[in-house]
């Protein structure tokens, strides 16, 4: 008995250490495999990869590609929907956690919760056919009124138009609610009680209860589930494809410019992957997204670990 339970633990040990290894070495082989895939193209363009707002691979033997202006875009559509989103989702976790009524908390929870199951095209087809719409008057009160500030300037493209970064921002916002909810209310309801009545025995009201002894404890969690939220507003392909009009202008800081993130990029040229080293333009963008999101999921893993060894 005491041999099969020994044994039993072996196997199921190296089950649990083959399948750490195995999601290691699969995210090595991608990153190689984009790593390899890219060298070529990248020897052989004729712009700067880092500084040109060129995208040309028409011609495979004068490419003339850069990625600022997909980064560019790709960081203010993802921050914009942090900014939105961060604050919703911590009242929101606030209020099923500390206020909301367990009949009532379990099933708005759950709603919530649902909000991640919904594709992405879906969030695509919404974004430009009902919100775009609707948000447009917004739009054009802010380049009309705070259009001296850079962010709300008229951007590259024509009044009127609905597919802007401001609107799929607010798309993102909506899809990474759902994940950093979820992070931020299991990490809120698991304080200590002991802090919870210790704050209201010294006659502290429900609010300075939250800011004394809910927010402190939960904080590096719910940072840790906004910057995983972000790195899924990073990735998002479909709907920021959908939603975001294309434009031939340099980016600026105007949040009403059009333009390709790095994944909407990829995914718009997806049938023309026929000659290699026009491939491997694509690939190297590829390649800077890869990284971008992985450091940005390790930072969240940072500080998740930081609250768990705190």
């Amino acid at each position: 008995m005491w041999a099969s339970s020994r044994r039993g633990e072996s196997v199921f040990r190296g089950l649990t250490t083959g399948s750490g290894v195995l999601v290691v070495a699969s995210i090595a082989l991608i990153g190689l495999f984009l790593l390899i895939q890219a060298i070529p193209s990248l020897l052989a363009n004729q712009a700067n990869f880092f500084t040109s707002t060129e995208f040309s691979t028409g011609d495979p033997d004068n490419l003339r590609f850069g990625i600022l202006d997909l980064l560019v875009v790709t960081l203010k559509t993802s921050i914009l929907a942090l900014v939105i989103a961060m604050p919703i989702a911590l009242g929101v976790a606030l209020f099923l956690t500390q206020y909301a009524p367990k009949r009532v908390a379990r099933p708005f929870a759950y709603v919530i919760d649902l909000l991640a199951a919904v594709p992405s095209i879906v969030y695509g087809l919404w974004g430009i056919l009902v919100l775009a719409p609707v948000i447009l008057p917004v739009n054009q009160w802010l380049v009309d009124n705070l259009g001296w500030f850079p962010l709300f300037s008229q951007g590259n493209l024509p009044v009127g138009v609905r597919g802007t970064i401001f609107t799929g921002g607010v798309i993102l916002a909506v899809m990474i609610l759902p994940i950093i909810t979820a992070v931020a209310r299991e990490v809120f309801a698991q304080t200590p009680r002991f802090h919870i009545e210790a704050a209201k025995a010294l006659g502290a009201t429900r609010w300075e209860v939250i800011t004394m002894a809910v927010l402190p404890y939960g904080r590096s969690g719910y940072i840790a589930g906004s910057m995983l939220g972000l790195g899924r507003a990073l990735g998002e392909t479909i709907a920021i494809l959908l939603v975001i009009s294309a434009s031939t202008g340099m980016q600026t800081l105007s949040l009403f410019d059009g333009g390709y993130t790095f994944a909407s990029l990829i995914a718009s040229a997806a049938s023309e992957f026929s000659q290699p080293l026009p491939t491997g333009a694509y690939i190297s963008a590829g390649l800077v997204l890869f990284v971008l999101t992985f450091v940005v999921n390790a930072l969240a893993r940072v500080v998740a670990g930081g609250k768990v060894n705190g």
